[in-house]
């Protein structure tokens, strides 16, 4: 039988997850000869043999590739004979079109940890374990193709042991290019007020300070932790005042317990199958999950509660760090509160310096940083609240391709970065705000670092239309031509464009506040149409916010505001306020005028005496929502038309009953929610009267709220229509660079 020969290019996450040894080994099983090579980003294949060998090994290609894979085909040709001679794998070459996909950092793999707890292995107890299967990728990458040379393991050789495993096609380690030993590899060392300590030493130290009940930043994959006993209230305290977070909720690390690893997890918390199935997987994010009242972790860790954030380790180092300490552990992003996490030692050591009380280096350079990614189940689905460690970059693809390449820099909390080109789509793990240096300056290496691995220029950058927000000033001063989207149109892009189909879409956007065309500060709007075309169909009864932007700090001053518009007289309020806030208010200074749900919930949480100042976004609405137990009756809110068309409900008759203390708290934060979701259902409803929509989407922070949404969805769905909320980016402000390249993309013409 004549050979033939065959040329593939495959495409998605094929680099760094062991894609070509699979490709050798399959070429040998089919008895094929040729090569396979990394081609700017793809797997190029080429292969000779017989017809039907050809199209067997083509099929599984696709069919059966490794775990940690995400094959794409690109193209499959004929191609000319080039030699019956055995079956290789070719240096990588650059070709003229990059089609990168950046492989996550991945968990430890089964085998990698039983090699790490084997007394008779080599990498016995070695921190720094991993295969193609599994360890860092994002974190370690400096370039494509993924070659070691190209990644942070440059300056580590190979040692004998080691490169031949490196060498050897059929062993797990065959190209896996963060390989390392002791031998060879990345080590530990541990930093207090006593002399430098290295390797087991240094991991023993740092356990010794644990049990003493310390407070240890440790180095990982993408930053640093803070480390404290989880089950010590008297540590978690003083990380608590050390770091000044006051009752911020912190994560919880535990040690794999049975056979799925999730016992000791059981004993913590109630957990649903897909909150079991998030905690095991390969990315190991946060999971926030129902606390157990017998929990036996200490009450400081989530004061105030009933959900925690869970996670398993995902770094040899971590299964070191948990076995030798025993019990579960705070791990809590190593940083300054309000900035991205820190990567260096030089500068964890100066600027966590008054909260550890010890230091856990290791000497592998950290290629960008990569806080933990943190997912919930909402209305029966499980969502990413931020994207990071395990979960980002996220390819997303475009169903209308971008004239230009395009970057886009989100807004000012919860940013992310996002890079279009083509019919592709990339956002960034989690950056943090952007109000101090250390933010900015990630910012900048962030939209930098993604033009440079993915082989694009950008030719112009989108932002947010608010003109005082830090990544607006600094996209108008990048040297791109600028572009503004309005906050609320980009939550809403972000969902039909993760969604995109023809017919219209009524979006709920629900947030703190973001700047609306009007001027004034939106944050309940329903907005109806589609990308470049949306108009306000539905929103709330405008208040006006008493000292502005402090009004998000300071929940009192939003109760007191709703009070003063409906002439109700609060006195925990007024005692704040005084009579030189109610002249300003009177006299419109220094109150702008808003809509939005977010500062409801502030006001709510305040009037019901649960949160009347806030040390982190989300204080006094996370509160009402712990507070909830069964649905309770809604409080019926008028909705009436204004003279511009819009349906507006008005939130005054929720005041009184906020108020009404013969009710419990748990009882008024019940109705406060119950009252919201039918608000839902009834702007909906008007304007499927009216327009004839029946794609309804869920949009903005205000939507990470696990009982609203589901009462929500629950309501919509009963009604008979078709509910969308993201899957694969964040409902909050995360998810705002896609929606402003979605949004730039549909209303913008492209840049002569």
């Amino acid at each position: 039988m004549n050979p033939a020969a065959q040329r593939w290019r495959i495409g998605g996450r094929v680099q760094g997850v062991g894609f070509r040894p699979f490709v050798y080994r399959l070429a040998q099983t089919f008895e094929l000869t040729g090569w396979v090579r990394n081609n700017s980003g793809a797997v190029e294949i080429h292969a000779e043999g017989s017809a039907d060998r050809l199209r067997a090994f083509g099929a599984a290609l696709l069919d059966r590739p490794p775990p940690a894979a995400r094959a794409r085909l690109l193209e499959v040709r004929s191609a000319a004979l080039e030699s019956d001679e055995g079956f290789c794998i070719r240096s990588s070459t650059a070709g003229a079109e990059p089609h990168v996909t950046v492989p996550p950092d991945l968990a430890t793999c089964d085998e990698c940890l039983a090699e790490l707890w084997d007394p008779a292995a080599r990498r016995h107890r070695y921190p720094f374990i991993n295969c193609t299967q599994c360890g860092p990728r994002y974190t370690i990458i400096r370039g494509f193709p993924y070659d070691r040379c190209n990644t942070t393991l440059d300056a580590f050789s190979l040692c004998e042991a080691c490169a031949a495993e490196y060498g050897d096609a059929f062993d797990r380690r065959f190209h896996a290019q963060p390989l390392a030993c002791a031998e060879c590899g990345p080590s530990l060392s541990w930093r207090d007020d006593r002399p430098v300590q290295g390797g087991v030493a240094a991991l023993a130290a740092a356990v010794a300070a644990l049990k003493r009940g310390g407070i240890v930043a440790v180095r990982g994959i993408g930053g640093y932790h803070l480390l404290c006993d989880a089950g010590s209230d008297t540590a978690v305290q003083r990380l608590r005042d050390r770091k000044g977070r006051p009752v911020q909720p912190f994560a919880v690390m535990l040690p794999p317990e049975g056979a799925d690893g999730l016992d000791g997890v059981r004993r913590i918390a109630d957990l649903s199958t897909l909150e079991a199935a998030a905690l095991s997987d390969r990315a190991r994010p946060i999971v926030l999950v129902s606390r157990r009242e017998d929990s036996g972790l200490a009450e400081s860790v989530a004061p105030g509660l009933r959900t925690l954030g869970l996670m398993l380790p995902y770094s040899p180092l971590h299964h070191l760090l948990l076995a030798d300490f025993g019990a579960a552990l705070v791990a809590t992003s190593g940083n300054v509160s309000g900035e991205p996490v820190l990567t260096l030692p030089e500068e964890a050591e100066r600027r966590l310096n008054f909260v550890a009380d010890g230091f856990l280096h290791h000497d592998r350079p950290i290629a960008r940083p990569a806080d933990d990614a943190v997912v919930r189940v909402l209305a029966g689905v499980l969502r990413p609240l931020r994207l990071g460690r395990g979960t980002a970059p996220v390819e997303m693809f475009l169903s209308t391709p971008v004239a230009v390449p395009t970057l886009a820099v989100g807004a000012h909390l919860k940013g992310t970065v996002a890079l279009a080109w083509g019919d592709r789509a990339i956002v960034s793990p989690h950056i943090g705000g952007y109000a101090t240096p250390h933010g900015r300056g990630l910012l900048q290496r962030t939209a930098e670092d993604l033009q440079m691995l993915y082989g694009v220029r950008a030719q112009r950058v989108v932002h947010d239309a608010h003109p005082d927000f830090a990544s607006t000033r600094w996209a108008q001063g990048c040297g791109l031509p600028p572009l503004g989207v309005w906050h609320h149109h980009a939550h809403a892009a972000a969902l039909a464009g993760e969604y995109p189909a023809d017919s219209p879409l009524l979006c709920f956007t629900w947030d703190g506040i973001g700047l609306g065309p009007d001027g004034t500060l939106w944050g309940g709007e329903a907005l109806l149409g589609h990308p470049g075309a949306w108009r306000r169909a539905a929103s709330f009864r405008p208040f006006r916010l008493p000292g502005a932007e402090r009004a998000a700090r300071e929940p009192w001053r939003c109760a007191l505001a709703l009070c003063w518009e409906c002439g109700i007289h609060w006195a925990p309020g007024e005692r704040r306020g005084g009579t030189l806030l109610r002249q300003a208010f009177d006299a419109g200074l220094n109150a702008p005028v808003t809509t939005a749900v977010g500062r409801l919930f502030d006001a709510a949480a305040a009037l019901t005496g649960e949160c009347f100042t806030a040390s982190h976004e989300g204080q006094g609405p996370m509160r009402l929502e712990s507070l909830c137990g069964s649905a309770a009756a809604p409080v019926p809110l008028p909705m009436a038309r204004d003279s511009a068309g819009v349906w507006r409900c008005d939130w005054a008759p929720l005041v009184p009953m906020l108020l009404d203390e013969t009710l419990t708290c748990p009882e008024r934060a019940a109705r406060f929610h119950s009252s919201l979701a039918q608000v839902v259902r009834h702007q909906a409803l008007a304007v499927r009267d009216e327009s004839g929509v029946n794609r309804v989407a869920l949009s903005g922070g205000v939507f990470q709220n696990r009982v609203l949404t589901g009462q929500a969805v629950a309501l919509l769905t009963e009604a008979g229509f078709e509910v969308l909320i993201p899957r694969r980016l964040p409902l909050n402000d995360a998810a705002i660079s896609f929606g402003q390249l979605i949004e730039s993309g549909a209303t913008h013409a492209p840049v002569r």
